[in-house]
C-alpha cells in the first residue's frame, strides 16, 4: 500500500506536453497520390506514438492538432483533447520553399535510384535526402520558437507531414 502512495500517478501517466490526435483540413489540403497519402498517414501515426508538443504559456495538455494550408500559410490549429480552444498559430511557408523543393527532386531521384542504381549510389542520395530533411526540421523549429516547443524527432515528423501537405499531388 506504502508503494502506491509512493510511486505517485504521473509515474505510469502519459507526459501532457503531447499530442494525441492529428486531423487535416480536408478543404485545403485535398485528397493526393496514394503514395503522399501514404506519407501522411506514416507521419500521423509517428508523431501520435512518440512525440514532444508543448504550447508555449499553455500546460493543459494533451492537444490535437488540425493542420490546413491557406494563403501560403500553414494553419496550425491546437486544442486540449476536449476541444477547448488552445492558440492558432499561421505560419508561412516561404521559408520552407526552397527545402520542400531540393527535398522532393531528391526524393524523386532517390526512388528511381533504388530501381537501378548501386547501393553506394542509393547511399549518397539518402544521405542527401535526410540531410534535406533535417535542414527543414530545424527551420521548422525555429519558426515555432516562442509558440510550441517541440523536439528534433517531432519536427522531423511534423516536417514530413508538411511536405506531404505542400504537394499536393
Amino acid at each position: 500500500m506504502a508503494g502506491a502512495a509512493d510511486s505517485g500517478d504521473t509515474a505510469t501517466e502519459r507526459p501532457t506536453g503531447r499530442l494525441v490526435d492529428i486531423s487535416l483540413d480536408e478543404e485545403t489540403i485535398g485528397r493526393a497520390t496514394p503514395d503522399i497519402e501514404h506519407e501522411r498517414a506514416i507521419a500521423i501515426y509517428d508523431l501520435i506514438e512518440e512525440n514532444t508538443f508543448q504550447p508555449e504559456g499553455h500546460t493543459e495538455g494533451p492537444y490535437k492538432l488540425k493542420l490546413a494550408i491557406k494563403d501560403k500559410r500553414l494553419i496550425l490549429d491546437i486544442r486540449q483533447e476536449n476541444e477547448a480552444e488552445v492558440v492558432l498559430h499561421m505560419l508561412s511557408l516561404t521559408p520552407f520553399r526552397r527545402v520542400i523543393k531540393d527535398y522532393f527532386l531528391i526524393c524523386e531521384s532517390y526512388f528511381e535510384a533504388i530501381k537501378t542504381a548501386t547501393p553506394s549510389k542509393i547511399e549518397a542520395v539518402d544521405m542527401g535526402r535526410r540531410g534535406l530533411h533535417n535542414e527543414g526540421s530545424r527551420i521548422l523549429q525555429e519558426r515555432l520558437e516562442g509558440k510550441v516547443s517541440v523536439d528534433f524527432d517531432t519536427a522531423r515528423r511534423l516536417f514530413t507531414l508538411i511536405c506531404a501537405l505542400y504537394w499536393r499531388g
